[in-house]
């Protein structure tokens, strides 16, 4: 299977995977903290924490992210990608359906606010 053809599939089932981890992000903390800019979407399909944060903070992260493998290992196993290509796809997506405002992490691995146009996104992202 070529690396294309994988991270369609990955794509595909990455959006379920995501989904299945969305309700752990209706947390008012979360949002409280996105909106903040305290955290932002990575590359890797990943929550990171902007800056250093509190404890409780990187907590919060740390679980919504133990979440997101446990639905990118599960949508992997389905789909026959690695979980490195499906959290990578996801990644993506999630940098992609970020607002303005929001924070994420550019390939570089600067954070950046999304403005009004597309967020800087890897020239991988299909």
């Amino acid at each position: 299977m070529t690396n294309k053809a994988i991270l369609m599939i990955a794509g595909a089932v990455a959006l379920a995977a995501v989904s299945g981890a969305a309700w752990a992000q209706r947390d008012p903390a979360y949002a409280a903290a996105r909106a903040a800019g305290e955290v932002g979407e990575q590359p890797d399909g990943y929550l990171g924490v902007v800056g250093g944060g509190n404890a409780q903070l990187r907590a919060l992260v740390s679980n919504i992210n133990i979440q997101r493998k446990a639905a990118y290992t599960q949508k992997a196993q389905a789909s026959g990608a690695t979980v490195e290509q499906l959290a990578f796809t996801s990644g993506c997506n999630l940098i992609a359906q970020t607002k303005p405002g929001e924070k994420y992490r550019t390939p570089d691995g600067s954070w950046e606010t999304r403005g009004a146009g597309a967020p800087v996104r890897d020239s991988r992202c299909v």
